[in-house]
C-alpha cells in the first residue's frame, strides 16, 4: 500500500517493522498485542508500505511535477502495444524524442541566460538600468559575457546530474545482482531477470543526455560568437560540438551491447570535457563579436529546428506504432488501439514546450517591463527588442488550441458517455436491489449516481483522441518556424490592407501565453503544496504511482521507478517466508499490480506455496488497456498458470480504479475458463435500507476498503486450502 500508512494497512494501532527501512518496509503487530484486524484465524498479517518512495519525501515529491514531461516521455516506450521490437527501432525512436527534451530544456535556459539578458537586454541602457544583477555584465565584452552566462545552463545539467543520481540510493532494491546481460536495456518482459535492475540503463542515459545538453550549449555559443568572423579555429569548434551533439543522438538511436559502454562512456566524457572547455575558451578570448539586433545568432534557427526534429520524431513514431499494432497480442483491447506510444509522447512534447514557452516568456516579460512585444508591437529601441524565437510564439497558440479543442471534446462526448454510464448503473441497481421501498428511492438514486461516474475514466478515449489529433495539427507550424514566419507575421501578410487581423492574433497569442503560464504556475503551486502538506503530498504520490512504475529506459532525468526497488524486495520477502509455509499476497489497488509483478519474478520453487489474492485492482481497467505488452491478457493467464489459478479478484462497481480482470463481454476467446473464477464481485453497498439495529443505512465503500468484508476471509481461507490440499 502506498498512500495509506501501516496502521491502517494492518487495521492495528501498533505496529513494528520487521524488515525494510523508512523508505519502504514490511511490518505487523507487534507481539503480545492481539492480531491484525479482521484476520483470518491461524493467519499472520504482514503489509509491505512503499509510500516513502513515491510521496514520503517532501522535495522529491515536489520535483516530481517539474520531471513530468520526462516522466511522460519514459513512459511513452512502456505503452507499445506488442514486444515485438525489431531492431530496436520504436525504443531508438523514444530515446531520440527523449534527447530532444533535454535541449529543449537546454535551449530555454540558454534563451533566458545568453540570448534575452545577454545578448538582447544588457547592451541597452534602459533595459539593464535599475538592475545591479545585469549592468555588470556590461564591462564584459561579448564573447567574454556569454561565456559567462553559459555556464548557467551547464550548471543546472550538473543539477539534474545530481537529482537522477541521489534517487539511485533510495530506490535500490536489496535484491542481488542480475546475471549479466547482452544488452544494457531490457524491455523483454516483466519476467525478464533483469528488467527491475534498471541503475545500469540510466547511469548510461544520463551521461548521454548530459553530453547532449553540454554540446547544445556549445553549438549555440560557437555560433554566437563567430557570427560574420568565421575562421579555422569556429569552424573546428563547431564541428567538434556537432559532432558531440551527433554522437549523443546516434547512442540513443542505438541498442548498445553491455561489453562496449565502458570504452563509448570514457570516450563520451573525453568529447564533452574537451568540446566544452575547448568553446569557453573560445568565447572568453574573442574581445571583439559582431553584435546585431534581434536574436542571438543561430538561436531561432535551432529552436526552430529542434520543434521539426521533434514533429519529425513523433511522425516516425506514430508510423513505426501502427506496423507494430497490427501484431498485437489477440484479446489485448488496447486504449485507442494501441496508439498509446505516439499519444503520451506527444503529451510529453507539449508539457515541455509549455514549460519553455512559460520560462522564456515569462522571463523576457520581466526584462522588459511589462511589455509583450512583437514583429507588430515592438518594444522601444532604448530598450531593445527582447523578442522570444518565434517557435514558442506558435508554441503558445497551439497550446490555446489544444485547450480549447480538448474543453469542445470534453463538452460533446461526456453528455453521451453519462447517458450510457446511467444506463449501465440502472441495470446494476435493479439487479442488485429488485425489491426496495419507497423511503429508500433517495438511497437508491445515490447509489445509482455512483457506479455512474466510477465508469468516467473508461470515457476519455475521445478526449485523448482529440489531444493527439491536435497536436499532430500543430506540426504543420514546422514549416513556418524554418522560416521565421510567425503568428502575427503571418496574419500581417495574408491581410496587408489593414493590421487589425495582425494585432488580433496577436491579442489571441499573448492569452495563449498567459494561460499556458497560469497552467504551469499552477503546478508549481500543486508542487509547493505537496512541500508543505502531507495530505497533497500523497495525493501526488497516487497518482506518481500510475508513472514512475515502469523502470527509466528512456529519460534518465524522469522520476526514479519506485518498483525498481519494491518487487526485488517482496520478491526476496516472500521467497523466504515461503520456505517457512504458504503465503497469500494481497494486494489493494496499485498494491496488486506490485503483486502481479512480483509473482512474474518469482523462482519456480516458490510458486507452488504462493497465491494471489487482489481487490480494487487496476490491473485490466488501467493496465491490460494501457500496457498490452507488458501487462495484457495474455500475461495475466500466464501469471495466473504460474500459480495454478489460486487467484481470487474482489471488485465493486463502485470503485473508480478496481475492476474485473477476466469477468466482462470483452475477454479473448482464448482465456482457459479456469480464469473465470478469479472474480469475485462484491454488492455495495449491501442494503440501501437501514439495518433493525442501525440508524443508517451501509455506506458506499468504493475504493476502501476490502479487508474489512466477510468475501475477503472467505477467499483467504479459500487459497489456503487450495495450497494445503496440494
Amino acid at each position: 500500500m502506498s498512500g495509506a500508512s501501516a496502521e491502517a494497512i494492518v487495521d492495528h494501532p501498533i505496529v513494528v517493522r520487521v524488515a525494510g527501512d523508512r523508505h519502504a518496509g514490511f511490518y505487523r503487530v507487534r507481539e503480545g498485542l492481539g492480531s491484525a484486524g479482521g484476520a483470518t484465524a491461524g493467519v499472520v498479517v504482514e503489509a509491505y508500505r512503499w509510500g516513502a518512495l513515491t510521496a514520503g519525501v517532501a522535495v522529491r515529491t515536489a520535483s516530481m511535477l517539474l520531471l513530468l514531461p520526462f516522466m511522460l516521455g519514459n513512459l511513452a516506450v512502456w505503452l507499445r502495444p506488442t514486444l515485438a521490437d525489431r531492431f530496436g527501432l520504436l525504443g531508438g525512436l523514444c530515446r531520440l524524442l527523449a534527447g530532444s527534451l533535454t535541449v529543449a530544456i537546454t535551449l530555454a535556459l540558454v534563451g533566458v541566460t545568453m540570448n534575452l539578458p545577454g545578448w538582447q537586454c544588457v547592451p541597452h541602457v534602459e533595459c539593464r538600468d535599475g538592475r545591479p544583477y545585469l549592468s555588470w555584465l556590461v564591462a564584459l565584452p561579448m564573447g567574454p559575457r556569454l561565456a559567462v552566462l553559459a555556464l548557467v545552463p551547464l550548471l543546472a545539467l550538473r543539477v539534474f546530474w545530481a537529482v537522477g543520481s541521489r534517487s539511485a540510493r533510495a530506490f535500490e532494491g536489496f535484491g542481488t545482482e542480475p546475471a549479466r546481460e547482452r544488452f544494457l536495456e531490457s524491455t523483454a518482459s516483466l519476467a525478464a531477470p533483469g528488467i527491475w535492475h534498471d541503475e545500469r540503463m540510466t547511469s548510461w542515459l544520463r551521461q548521454i543526455h548530459v553530453g547532449l545538453g553540454a554540446g547544445t550549449v556549445d553549438v549555440a555559443l560557437v555560433v554566437a560568437v563567430s557570427h560574420g568572423r568565421w575562421n579555422g579555429v569556429a569552424v573546428g569548434l563547431l564541428g567538434l560540438a556537432a559532432g558531440l551533439v551527433a554522437f549523443c543522438a546516434a547512442l540513443l538511436l542505438a541498442t548498445v551491447p553491455t561489453g562496449w559502454a565502458g570504452p563509448l562512456r570514457r570516450l563520451l566524457w573525453i568529447l564533452v570535457a574537451v568540446a566544452t572547455v575547448s568553446s569557453l575558451g573560445y568565447a572568453a578570448s574573442l574581445r571583439e563579436v559582431a553584435v546585431g539586433v534581434g536574436q542571438m545568432p543561430g538561436y531561432e534557427g535551432a529552436v526552430a529546428g529542434l520543434f521539426a526534429a521533434q514533429g519529425l520524431l513523433l511522425v516516425l513514431i506514430a508510423a513505426v506504432t501502427l506496423v507494430r499494432q497490427r501484431t498485437r497480442p489477440a484479446g489485448a483491447h488496447a486504449l485507442l488501439r494501441g496508439l498509446g506510444t505516439p499519444l503520451v509522447a506527444a503529451m510529453s512534447v507539449t508539457v515541455a514546450s509549455a514549460y519553455t514557452t512559460t520560462l522564456v516568456f515569462r522571463t523576457a516579460d520581466q526584462l522588459d517591463r511589462g511589455r509583450i512585444p512583437d514583429p507588430i508591437r515592438p518594444s522601444p529601441p532604448a530598450l531593445g527588442p527582447l523578442e522570444p524565437p518565434v517557435a514558442y510564439w506558435w508554441a503558445a497558440l497551439a497550446g490555446l488550441a489544444a485547450l480549447l479543442v480538448v474543453t469542445a471534446a470534453v463538452a460533446v462526448t461526456l453528455p453521451a458517455a453519462r447517458r450510457r454510464r446511467r444506463a449501465y448503473a440502472r441495470r446494476v441497481v435493479e439487479r442488485d436491489y429488485p425489491d426496495v421501498p419507497a423511503s429508500a428511492a433517495p438511497r437508491l438514486h445515490a447509489v445509482r449516481e455512483t457506479i455512474a461516474s466510477s465508469f468516467v475514466t473508461e470515457e476519455l478515449g475521445p478526449t485523448l483522441v482529440a489531444f493527439f489529433v491536435v497536436s499532430s495539427l500543430g506540426l504543420a507550424t514546422v514549416a513556418l518556424d524554418l522560416v521565421g514566419i510567425g503568428p502575427t507575421q503571418l496574419a500581417a501578410r495574408l491581410n496587408r490592407r489593414h493590421d487589425a487581423l495582425a494585432v488580433l492574433t496577436a491579442y489571441v497569442t499573448d492569452i495563449g501565453i498567459w494561460i499556458i503560464s497560469l497552467l504551469v504556475v499552477g503546478l508549481l503551486v500543486l508542487g509547493y503544496r505537496a512541500y508543505r502538506s502531507p495530505e497533497t503530498r500523497r495525493l501526488v504520490g497516487v497518482l506518481w504511482d500510475l508513472g514512475t512504475f515502469w523502470p527509466r529506459t528512456v529519460h534518465p532525468f524522469a522520476p526514479p521507478c519506485y518498483a525498481a526497488r519494491a518487487v526485488p524486495e517482496l520478491t526476496r520477502r516472500v521467497c523466504a517466508l515461503a520456505a517457512r509455509g504458504p503465503v497469500v499476497i494481497s494486494g489493494h489497488s496499485h498494491g496488486s499490480v506490485l503483486a502481479a509483478a512480483t509473482v512474474l519474478q518469482l523462482p519456480p520453487e516458490a510458486l507452488p506455496r504462493v497465491a494471489l489474492l487482489t481487490h480494487g485492482s487496476p490491473l485490466y481497467r488501467v493496465y491490460a488497456r494501457l500496457y498490452p505488452a507488458f501487462l495484457g491478457e495474455r500475461v495475466l493467464c500466464d501469471l495466473g498458470e504460474r500459480i495454478d489459478w489460486r487467484w481470487r479478484n474482489l471488485w465493486r462497481d463502485t470503485d473508480p480504479i478496481g475492476a474485473s480482470i477476466f469477468d466482462h463481454p470483452d475477454v479473448a476467446p482464448d482465456v482457459p475458463p479456469v480464469a473465470a473464477t478469479v472474480d469475485v464481485r462484491l454488492r455495495d453497498p449491501p442494503s440501501v435500507t437501514v439495518a433493525p439495529a442501525d440508524t443508517v443505512p451501509p455506506p458506499v465503500e468504493r475504493h476502501w476498503p476490502y479487508h474489512t468484508q466477510p468475501e475477503y476471509q472467505d477467499a483467504v481461507r479459500f487459497l489456503l486450502d487450495r495450497m494445503n490440499r496440494g
